[in-house]
This record gives structure tokens, sequence and C-alpha cells, in this order.
């Protein structure tokens, strides 16, 4: 892509709107826009790292053994009175009526919805394990929508459900999401925490949350110094150097962290009161055994910008960043600087490289500022050093520099894992 016919409406100062770090830059960085509170236009570079983030979710999804589906945003009233949600799950619901006064809701969520689908088309045994997950628009009626994508009341979601014969099988299906997840979290290149949690509106029984960890999290999680034991602070009482009940010789401590995936074993909360059973060896009904796992797909790129930036921008971790190599001519009215840059820019996106090519006539310093609040996490810039047959490439976040043979950035080490020959 080349910045000339980009749209990448970039802002110099902090929008006043914006309180966290990743509202400010993902506004700033021109990755989004606001069109009614907690609801966001995602612009070409915002829509560019959901899709790498929801790559990277369908991949380990898809290796774990699920099966993606793509289910209806408004439901009917009728599934949420069965499970009795309907009157209890609060303003947070958005209803509404059709031409024929029927009530229906845009769906927060798809318990009820993915547990209708599966006791009308799955009725044996022999069809389980099932695990089946969608990535969907979802909307929930915040009454104080803030922090950009952090807490809007529209929000991309990728929200798996599995479905068992027993609470063994569940238990299994949830080891292999509890794995997928790590995986997930590991390959968009975050470092977060795996802690018990309250299951809250979900309900059902043991939780999970995965939190990336940040001091501008709104939630505070205890783990141990010792043991891999981590919890929501909500869930248990803890004292300063308050000893961990888990081990012997670990403390607790504190710190803050983003909640961007949780993980509920639902057991047969929404089965048994929707009936949706399956006929057992024995010849009996039973209701399926069930689970949910959810992750916050523009939660996880804002919580990224939370955990990875400083004064002059983002620093995005080169598996969910937009492009991964910026190419940057200083003077576009040198025709060798040019000719250079066409070369690079061809080269790496023929090896199925993202490049983002700045060929616009402005300053050096206006591209540079650029550059470095949008995050890209490799810099090649074409200029003087080029009469000595080298660029200059740095690395975002770093004080990395060095002089390259133009011909030798396909070689560069970051580079390697995402080269592919077109």
């Amino acid at each position: 892509m080349k910045m000339s016919g980009f749209l990448v409406p970039t802002l110099r100062d902090d929008p006043s709107e914006a309180e966290v770090i990743s509202h400010k830059l993902m506004l700033r960085g021109g990755y989004i826009r606001k069109l009614a509170a907690g609801i966001y236009s995602y612009l070409p570079l915002g829509w560019r790292v959901i899709k790498k983030v929801e790559e990277i979710i369908r991949t380990e999804m898809n290796n774990a053994g699920a099966q993606e589906v793509l289910l209806p945003a408004v439901q009917p009233a009728e599934l949420w009175q069965q499970t009795g949600r309907w009157d209890v799950y609060g303003k947070e619901l958005l209803r509404m009526k059709d031409r024929h006064e029927r009530d229906f809701c845009l769906g927060p969520t798809h318990e009820e919805v993915i547990t209708d689908l599966v006791r009308n088309n799955v009725s044996s045994y022999k069809n389980l394990p099932l695990i089946l997950y969608q990535i969907q628009t979802k909307f929930r009626d915040e009454i104080r929508p803030r922090f950009g994508l952090m807490r809007g009341r529209e929000f991309i979601m990728k929200d798996c459900y599995s479905f068992d014969r027993d609470e063994a099988g569940l238990k299994k299906s949830y080891e292999r999401m509890a794995q997928a997840y790590k995986n997930i979290f590991d390959k968009c290149g975050l470092k977060y925490r795996v802690v018990e949690a309250d299951p809250g509106a979900i309900g059902g029984g043991f939780s999970q949350e995965y939190m990336v960890i940040a001091q501008t999290g709104e939630d505070e999680i205890a783990y141990c110094s010792d043991c891999s034991f981590a919890a929501s602070t909500e869930l248990i009482n803890i004292e300063k150097d308050n000893s961990c009940k888990r081990c012997s010789t670990g403390v607790l401590k504190t710190e803050r962290g983003i909640e961007v995936g949780h993980i509920f074993q639902l057991g047969t909360k929404y089965s048994a009161p929707m009936k949706a059973e399956f006929l057992a060896e024995t010849g009996e009904r039973i209701p399926y055994v069930m689970g949910c796992y959810g992750i916050g797909v523009g939660r996880t790129a804002a919580a990224a910008i939370e955990q990875n930036h400083d004064d002059n921008g983002i620093i995005w971790p080169l598996q969910i960043a937009p492009f991964h190599v910026a190419v940057v001519p200083v003077n576009v009215s040198e025709p060798e600087q040019m000719a250079a840059a066409e070369k690079i820019y061809s080269e790496l996106t023929g090896n199925g490289i993202d490049v983002l090519m700045d060929d616009r006539d402005e300053r050096a310093g206006v591209k540079f500022k650029d550059m470095d609040l949008i995050g890209i996490p490799v810099k090649v810039v074409i200029g003087k050093t080029l009469s000595q047959g080298k660029v200059e490439v740095s690395y975002r976040g770093t004080d990395k520099k060095e002089l390259v043979a133009p011909s030798d950035i396909i070689n560069l080490e970051v580079l390697k894992p995402y080269i592919r020959k077109r």
C-alpha cells in the first residue's frame, strides 16, 4: 500500500474525548473514528489490525477442532425467555419490536441461539463432542461507554461454544480451548496472565479470564510469586504480603490487567431449560453439557497498544501490526531514491510482507513522526546513505539502527516468519 492513496487521517494532538492511551493513539493514528457513544468505525489501518487478530484466532480455533459458523445478530425474545435471561439481563440488552410487534433483541452474546441451533440439528451422542465458533459484531448498551474499543457498546467478538456428553467431556473441551487461548495471545505477542474469575451474567461454574498486563488496566489481579495461581481480586481477600493458599512458599502480589478473553464451564445452565438434549447410548435423553469461550477482538488490539507504546505513538507487535515494514524515501523528487524504494517495496510485497510505502511529497520529519505514531515495526529510510549503496533500517520501540544493502532487506531476521512466496 502507498500512503499517497491510503486513508490515514493522523492527528497531531490528543482528542479531548480520549482518556486512555489506546483510545488516544487509535484516534490520532487514524485507526478508528467515533460515530456515536461507544460505536466506532474502523478505518483501513484499524481494520487491517482487526483482520490480523482474527486470522490468528481462526487458525488456533480450527487447529483445536472448532468449526466456524455465523449466527444472526437479531435474536427472538422467545429464546431468552426460555432461559429466563430476558427479564434479568438488564438494560444492557437492547430490545426492539418488529412490524408485527414481536419482541427481539440485538445480540450481546449467543448462548441461546447456538443452543437452539444444536438442539434442532444434533440428536445423538455419536455427534459429540462438538465445538462451534463465530466472529461477529455484538451490542451491549453500556451505561457509560468509555475508553474507545476497551468499553464500547458495539464490538467485535469471537464467541465459541462446546457441547459434550458429560462433565468429563466438558473438561477436555475446556482444556483444549484454554490451550488454544494461550496460543492465540502468545501469537499476538502479548504478555498476559490466566486468572480465576467470576462467571458474571453468563453464569455456570468454573471460569477463567485472560488478562493482558498493563498499568492502565481496569482490573486488579492477584498472582503468586512462586506458583501459577492467579485470580481476580474480586474473588479473594488479599492483604499486603498475604501468603498464597495454593502453595507453601508463595506470596500474593497484585498488578493491573485488561480482560481480553473469558472461558466458562456452563454445564447444563442453558441446555436444561431449553430442553436441548441428545440421545445417549443408554437410550435416555440427556441435556448437553456446555462450555463457552469469548475473546474481544477489538479489545485485544486496544490492549496491545496499552502494553506497547511510547511518547511517540504505538509500538505494534509484528504479528498484529497493520504493516510489517514502512518504506520511507526521504525525498520523492529524487529519482534514485524512488527507484530504490519501488524495488524494495516490490520485492517485499512479492514475498508476502505487508509494506506501507510513504510516497507523499512531505518533509522527512513529518513522515518519520507519522510512521512512529502508527507504530509500524520496521522502518526502511532511503536517503543520503543510498550513495554508499545502503539504506537505514530502524526498529520501532528500540534504539537499534543499521545500514543494510537494499537487496538484503528481504533477509532481515525479523521478517523471515512472515515471508510467503506468491
